[in-house]
């Protein structure tokens, strides 16, 4: 079963320099960087946990207990839903604008809302916890707001060890901006 949210386009991959923005269908959203080998290896272990659980369902249900095995069913369905929830969080760009994915909340910023995207450094929370380092942060400027939370950092569970791909996500999503992000007029800043 192909899982389109896993991979970033091939085409950003095989290093088309010359093009800002590879992606042919600007419509469709995407994530312009693959997720880290954290993230994944944390889904990995909640889907391991998941099948555990829904063995022991079957289990239950066999020793003809069909209150425990839905409720064991049950839990399995919401640690898979939380391990996939989990592999679409970060950032997402499409021609409507740029999305941050988080585990329980997802936010949407227009193109006509958002003012700057760009690579600051700044205290950043390693692997989300709440431990901070000096670090760098992609983020975004909204025209009516002050500065919202970071988009990618180079410490989360995409980046951390992955100096590299940090560089490049934060540079194709600094080019999406650039390309669609107009020009404020003059006495609204």
């Amino acid at each position: 079963m192909p899982l389109p949210f896993l991979t970033a386009d091939r085409t950003f991959e095989e290093g088309a320099d010359d093009v800002a923005l590879p992606y042919h269908d600007r419509e469709v959203w995407r994530r312009p960087y693959r997720p880290g080998p954290w993230r994944v290896a944390l889904a990995a272990l909640v889907l391991l946990l998941a099948s555990f659980v829904l063995v022991a369902a079957l289990a239950i249900g066999l020793a003809k207990n069909t209150s425990g095995a839905l409720g064991s069913v049950i839990f399995a369905a919401v640690l898979i839903v939380g391990a996939l929830r989990g592999l679409r969080m970060g950032a997402w760009v499409s021609a409507h604008g740029v999305r941050r994915t988080g585990f329980l909340r997802t936010r949407t910023y227009p193109w006509s809302q958002v003012g700057a995207v760009r690579t600051v450094q700044q205290p950043v929370r390693v692997l989300g916890l709440p431990r901070s380092v000096q670090g760098q942060a992609v983020v975004l400027t909204a025209r009516r707001q002050s500065v919202t939370g970071p988009l990618l950092t180079d410490h989360g569970a995409d980046f951390l060890s992955r100096a590299e791909g940090f560089e490049r996500a934060a540079d194709t999503l600094e080019a999406w901006a650039d390309e669609y992000v107009t020009a404020q007029p003059p006495g609204r800043r």
